[in-house]
């Protein structure tokens, strides 16, 4: 497999720190939305194709792209417009969600009281009939999210997420204000339905989304000044990752329990050797997308330790999210193998190498981000690793 050598980013100067470390707290705004309606999501038939097909760039037909998110063949049309980064709860009661399995990309990061959360970044998401339901922000989540320079999709949040969400270059769809100096752009795309209780109930579409947007004067394409990409480095051979000596030092991984990383939801993750996919599950059971309830599935995991601080005596947490000192686990094909990161600004991307500092070429598919706190551990076929780096 053709590997590209790439050192790894610099170090950090002092100004890259914690975001939104040293604010005062105050109390985070409720989740009341400005519009409610009373709808019922509306299930739709989606069929999915869980093959993965590997292009070589000099097949790619005319008119069409390579995906940032998954590496497959997308229209221009579909490859120039921002994804959504939207907030999806992981609460039992939020169960299940729907639009999620559309995701290319989902991340799950702890928030405060041991409970994580979902950011999932959408590609196709213009005519999605139901997305949600939709919960609040926190501001790590956005640095991640810039990186794909996507349309912001939560329902408020704590008020340091005032901070990023302010800014002028961040297209923040939001259901209510984050504090006294913000307001609640796009708040009309949200609706409640009865079938679950506050604050598990709030909806969303893409026509509201798109509306919402043209509203705002929101771009619905990228901004190319901002948007990179090649975030992802994929294989463009037939030949997979971690199938042989593609990367030395690789180990089996069927089975990815992240319970000592999100101990309330118990993620977890299993190969399927028919499929080559590994499905997730939350609570010890499948995680499906309510819309085709079909459970979720990735071609590629990646472990990314993260440091991090509590902020506070409420337990809201910050993380180093500009950072080149970290480590964490690539895992695809039923192998895992140890890996470093590195990000060195809001909108560059977040680059996976090997030790020897080669850059780790995905397998074209979906992928699983779990961000998780660097004093603690995640289980593989039963062994527990944690991260090289305190």
């Amino acid at each position: 497999m053709k590997k590209m050598k790439v050192l790894l980013l610099t170090a950090l100067s002092v100004a890259c720190i914690l975001s939104g470390c040293g604010k005062t707290e105050e109390t985070p705004a409720p989740e009341t939305p400005v519009q409610e309606q009373v709808q019922e999501p509306v299930v739709q038939e989606i069929v999915t194709d869980t093959e993965v097909e590997v292009v070589p760039d000099d097949e790619i037909p005319e008119g069409m792209k390579r995906s940032s998110l998954t590496g497959d063949i997308v229209t221009k049309k579909v490859w120039k417009r921002r994804p959504l980064a939207i907030m999806l709860p992981t609460d039992k009661a939020a169960q299940p969600q729907y639009g999620i399995g559309e995701a290319g990309v989902l991340y799950e990061c702890m928030e405060e009281g041991d409970m994580s959360r979902q950011m999932a970044i959408i590609e196709d998401w213009h005519k999605i009939e139901t997305l949600g339901n939709v919960r609040s922000c926190r501001d790590y989540y956005v640095y991640w999210a810039l990186e794909w320079d996507p349309i912001l999709v939560h329902f408020g949040g704590p008020y340091y997420l005032a901070d990023v969400t302010n800014r002028a270059d961040v297209y923040n769809i939001t259901g209510c204000a984050v504090n006294s100096t913000s307001s609640a752009p796009g708040c009309n795309a949200f609706y409640r339905t009865s079938d679950k209780a506050v604050p598990h109930n709030a909806y969303t579409s893409g026509e509201r989304l798109v509306d919402e947007c043209k509203s705002l004067g929101y771009k619905l394409n990228h901004d190319f000044d901002n948007f990179r990409a090649e975030h992802f480095v994929f294989a463009t051979t037939a030949e997979n990752n971690l199938d042989g000596a593609s990367a030395s030092g690789s180990f089996d991984a069927k089975e990815v329990s992240l319970a000592k990383a999100f101990p309330y939801t118990k993620s977890s993750l299993e190969y399927d050797e028919t499929t080559g996919l590994y499905k997730k599950n939350l609570y010890e059971a499948p995680q499906c997308d309510g819309t085709t309830g079909e459970q979720l599935t990735f071609e590629n995991i990646i472990i990314q330790f993260a440091h991090y601080e509590v902020r506070d005596d409420k337990g809201y947490l910050s993380f180093r999210c500009h950072d080149d000192t970290q480590d964490g686990y690539y895992i695809t094909n039923g192998k895992a193998v140890h890996i470093r990161w590195g990000k060195s600004s809001d909108y560059s991307p977040t680059k996976y190498y090997y030790d020897d500092l080669t850059q780790v070429e995905f397998n074209p598919g979906k992928t699983f981000i779990a961000v998780v706190q660097n004093d603690r551990s995640v289980t593989i076929d039963g062994v527990e690793y944690k991260s090289s780096v305190q």
